[in-house]
């Protein structure tokens, strides 16, 4: 098991955490953004503070690698790139919409256990970005932008029970309402959640460059159109 500091800077919402053993020891988060690049920092600051005042050494730098914010992911990357150099400490790079199923996968049993899992980050108008996982968080569908109508996921809910959540579903309500499919409110990609991903990450080698390393910025990928109109 390992210390791992965590940063999350893809949406509105600001958060970093320090956790032991998988054991959360620190979080601070903000959501009243974005105001990353006053928050970031003052959050890094807090924690590294925290874990030195504990003599708890760092063992590795967790990153939220989007689909997200150009702006909010690169002051995150930055700032993770910086103390891992820093410290000289591997950097590990978690991908927003697996970050955006943990707690739903840890504290809502209540869904069926053959469900799908359809993290959304918003975009504009109708777009979301997204993916498709079980729920052992293996990728059903890969990331892609999607125009959102009510045949957008068809093929997935014709199978049984789709799980929506994360900043993009509240706005997709109104067009998916097939009866296999469930909105969870309140679903935020959080720090705090990134110590079973990067633990994972971490004990297979699957670190990433300091020098390197870009995070998936929204503006990379292309609005597919809903399958009715091609």
């Amino acid at each position: 098991m390992a210390t791992i500091l965590s940063i999350e800077t893809s949406t509105n919402v600001c958060s970093v955490a320090v956790a032991e053993d998988n054991h959360v020891i620190f979080r601070k988060e903000d959501y009243e953004g974005p105001s990353h690049a006053v928050q970031c920092g003052l959050f890094v600051q807090e924690a590294l503070s925290f874990a030195e005042s504990h003599a708890i050494p760092l063992d590795a730098v967790a990153v939220s690698e989007g689909p997200g914010s150009y702006t909010g992911l690169r002051i995150g990357v930055s700032m993770a790139k910086g103390v891992a150099y820093g410290r000289n400490v591997p950097l590990v790079s978690i991908p927003t919409l697996q970050l955006l199923c943990v707690p739903v996968l840890l504290y809502h049993e209540e869904i069926p256990e053959n469900s799908l899992l359809v993290p959304m980050i918003d975009a504009r108008r109708m777009e979301v970005y997204s993916a498709v996982y079980d729920r052992s968080l293996k990728e059903i569908r890969g990331i892609q932008a999607d125009i959102v109508d009510g045949n957008t996921y068809l093929e997935y809910l014709e199978r049984g029970p789709v799980v929506f959540f994360g900043n993009g579903s509240g706005k997709c309500k109104e067009v998916i309402t097939h009866p296999n499919a469930i909105f969870i409110d309140g679903i935020h990609p959080l720090a705090s959640n990134a110590a079973p991903l990067a633990e994972q990450r971490l004990r297979r080698g699957e670190t990433v460059s300091t020098a390197y390393f870009e995070p998936f910025y929204l503006k990379e990928f292309q609005a597919t159109k809903p399958k009715n109109l091609l």
